[in-house]
């Protein structure tokens, strides 16, 4: 689990920022919203064809 913590003096508001730029750098809210409804594996074939680059 990711933490971040405040430093003394720190707005909560950029702390926020630091600790959504982290979340966003590990992947973490991507898999959580992918993992939110179950995918049979045939859908999971046909949404990985259509949004890969190659």
């Amino acid at each position: 689990m990711s933490e971040v913590k405040l430093k003394r003096g720190e707005p909560i508001e950029k702390a926020l920022r630091r600790l959504k730029k982290k979340l966003d750098k590990e992947g973490t809210l991507k898999e959580l919203r992918n993992r939110r409804h179950f995918e049979k594996p045939s859908e999971k074939k046909r949404h990985h064809r259509r949004h890969s680059f190659a």
